[in-house]
């Protein structure tokens, strides 16, 4: 549900809205066991095809954050046939995190190897061709955790990657690709930013995020 900050003192909220909220963050983050043991202690009924999604799209994320990024596209592109075909941002940046793997166990010439025959072509595209220095450019450091491009071996930069997926597979299901919880922390930023306005307005300190909690 969606108000203009100015009217959220009107706003009631019921269990069943807190219930639906913290359902649906955890079916997005895919704790499946918390779901179910929610669900249960709730009342609350989620389709079977919920908790299927949930345990596929969990095994997807997890074979890209322990560094196994090609079985990660393979289970991708059975759970969302042409996902990545469509949106060759994600599919570049699953493809450099695979690239990241192989210079990280130091097989520097199956990394050059696999950056000529499935990065290259994205070079055709303008925007890829300063990414792809950056991921070459590992190439030439001993120790590339050192270099000026560390944070492409984060885990950081891992997760991003991952979170970007996430949204994609949810956006091609017809689900949501963010939850409740995040759009009501945009939200509550908004409405800090506008009482921090009106407090400027009339000669008062910032309005501290304290003040906000404490009504």
């Amino acid at each position: 549900m969606d108000v203009d900050p100015p009217n959220y003192d009107h706003v009631t909220i019921n269990d069943s809205d807190v219930h639906s909220i913290v359902l649906s963050y955890l079916v997005h983050n895919c704790y499946r066991e918390t779901v179910e043991s929610f669900a249960a202690s709730t009342g609350m009924n989620q389709p079977a095809d919920y908790l299927d999604g949930i345990e596929k799209r969990k095994k997807i994320f997890e074979c890209a954050l322990e560094g196994n990024a090609l079985k990660a596209i393979d289970l991708t592109e059975q759970l969302a046939p042409d996902l990545l075909e469509s949106n060759k941002d994600l599919h570049f940046d699953l493809l450099s995190l695979h690239f990241v793997e192989l210079v990280c166990s130091r097989k520097c010439n199956e990394a050059l190897e696999f950056a000529q025959t499935k990065l290259t072509p994205f070079g055709k595209v303008q925007k890829y061709v300063e990414k792809l220095e950056d991921f070459m450019a590992l190439l030439a450091y001993e120790e590339p955790e050192k270099s000026p491009m560390f944070h492409l071996l984060s885990l950081e930069h891992r997760q991003q990657v991952v979170d970007s997926l996430n949204q994609a597979i949810l956006a091609h299901a017809k689900l949501p690709s963010h939850t409740p919880m995040e759009r009501l922390i945009q939200q509550t930023a908004v409405v800090r930013q506008l009482l921090n306005q009106d407090h400027a307005k009339d000669g008062h300190p910032p309005f501290a995020l304290k003040d906000f909690l404490n009504g």
